[in-house]
């Protein structure tokens, strides 16, 4: 009868509880409402040594805080909700921590994606952000489950930064942008004609070999390969001596030969000339492209470095640090950011705009 009794005064506490945070929540959306919430969960292993408990119990009562405040901001109307969740740096730490944690990470991955989850309460579709190669396999394959199973979600979106760093992310962005932009150089970008042989420039790393692709005249390797357009002075390029064969073939004068010769208008430099990466083509790379940049990013215990996380996307958003390790983060603390951000946000959105 006591336990009866005691689940009903839970389960009314509760709704109160509910009632409360949506009244709350009301009043805070007629404000501004950040769309993309991020935050650094600091302070779980110092929880855990405050509490005498174990370092993986810190890491497990953290998940409830994160589960926690993923309903706050989503029954708040925040769409994009970013976690630091693992860094690169932290495989720097005793073997064994490092796999405690990746037997957590895998445990709570499978855990998001049971039936009745916030996941999928929710609509929220996860985005796992960072090197993953450097996860071990079952959590990689734990990884690539989850987001195959929430692809097709459109509600929410939830960011977990794993094996992540912010200059990792800059640095393979860059990478990324010099393969699409250099691809064109790399790989057989110039075609000449010589002595009526057509030949293939490789200009990759060696950027000093050349292939002999066929021993026929330019006409003859024109006509047979399929779909590959000329300008109208290679009809003369049959019969003719050897440099009007090669007027004919010259690299300006192709266009396309069924990806064998790939020589576009737009992608052409001078010899010697690199392609320039522009900021615009670096951005797509960037991990954290698939969601705007952050409106708040919250770092709990008190600490306001951002420990090399997102450094490119918060140069002009809120930085909000509650002296609260990450366990004890509550809804205080959230709606005293989102109060700030309304304060601050036609400052902020000037900043951005300029930027």
């Amino acid at each position: 009868m006591e336990r009866r009794t005691g689940g009903i005064a839970s389960q009314l506490f509760g709704g109160l509880c509910s009632f409360w945070r949506r009244c709350m929540f009301g009043v805070l959306s007629a404000g501004r409402v950040p769309d993309h919430i991020a935050f650094i969960m600091d302070g779980n292993r110092r929880y855990a040594k405050k509490r005498n408990m174990a370092k993986g119990d810190g890491h497990k009562a953290g998940f409830s805080a994160l589960l926690s405040m993923l309903r706050y901001c989503y029954e708040l109307g925040v769409k994009y909700v970013t976690v630091y969740a693992f860094s690169i740096d932290n495989f720097k730490r005793q073997p064994e921590e490092v796999q405690s944690l990746m037997d957590l990470m895998q445990e709570k991955i499978e855990e998001l994606l049971q039936q009745e989850s916030i996941i999928n309460e929710y609509g929220v579709r996860l985005h796992f952000i960072g090197n993953l190669q450097l996860l071990t396999e079952p959590v990689r394959a734990a990884v690539e489950k989850a987001m195959r199973a929430t692809a097709h979600n459109d509600q929410r979106v939830l960011l977990l930064c794993v094996a992540y760093t912010s200059r990792d992310e800059i640095v393979r962005a860059i990478q990324e942008s010099w393969r699409g932009k250099g691809k064109g150089i790399q790989a057989s970008k110039e075609v000449k004609a010589s002595n009526g042989v057509i030949a293939r420039t490789d200009e990759g790393p060696n950027r000093n070999s050349i292939d002999i692709l066929d021993q026929h005249s330019c006409k003859d390797y024109l006509n047979e390969s399929k779909a590959c357009s000329t300008n109208k002075g290679a009809k003369n390029a049959e019969g003719g001596d050897d440099q009007q064969g090669h007027n004919n073939c010259r690299e300006t004068e192709i266009i396309s030969c069924n990806g064998v010769i790939d020589i576009c208008d737009g992608i052409r430099y001078k010899e010697g000339e690199l392609p320039t990466i522009k900021l615009v083509d670096m951005e797509k790379q960037m991990d954290m492209s698939v969601a705007p940049d952050p409106d708040i990013l919250i770092r709990t215990s008190g600490e306001t470095r951002l420990s090399n996380f997102l450094l490119w996307q918060t140069s002009t958003c809120l930085l909000y640090a509650p002296t609260a390790l990450w366990p004890e983060i509550g809804l205080r603390h959230l709606v005293w950011a989102v109060m700030s951000f309304q304060r601050h946000h036609s400052y902020l959105e000037k900043k951005r705009k300029q930027s």
